[in-house]
């Protein structure tokens, strides 16, 4: 008769009586499943849509902010394209997105379409000076006081 192994990737399963089984009625032992490289590719993208949100929630009103420069803020600096993406995509009505300009000032939208009516009116409405769809007196520089309002006091 053959020695029966206990126990290795060529243990004998036999009657569940060989070194290292698990007794009658206990449950097996969950393995944790490794995270795959598309799982971490998932969360960095949802971090970085959560922090491009954030900024742009806590661009104050009459405020307006360039799309690198909502980039930049979520530590997320040449991403101006990402930050378009995600207002494409945003379903919250109560998202300032109308805040949000090109970086010389103007509305991203067509001249004349509805978006771009919306965007202009709704700018207006927070005492944003105007002129042909374009803010008449873009911000540059840093932002520090968006900076407090996003992430505290320094």
């Amino acid at each position: 008769m053959a020695a029966r192994r206990t126990h290795g990737p060529l243990a004998d399963p036999g009657d569940g009586a060989g070194a290292g089984r698990r007794a009658a009625g206990q449950p097996r032992a969950r393995v944790k499943k490794a995270a795959s490289p598309a799982d971490d590719a998932v969360d960095a993208a949802a971090q970085a849509r959560e922090r491009i949100l954030a900024v742009i929630r806590a661009i104050p009103r009459g405020q307006v902010m360039g799309y690198g420069q909502v980039a930049a803020k979520a530590g997320l600096p040449g991403r101006a394209r990402l930050t378009a993406r995600v207002l494409g995509m945003n379903d919250d009505p109560d998202l300032p997105w109308h805040r949000v300009l090109r970086s010389d000032g103007r509305i991203a939208m067509p001249e004349g379409s509805r978006g771009w009516r919306e965007q202009n009116q709704r700018l207006r409405a927070e005492g944003v000076v105007m002129e042909r769809g374009r803010v008449k007196h873009m911000p540059r520089g840093s932002g520090d006081d968006l900076d407090a309002a996003v992430w505290g006091p320094g």
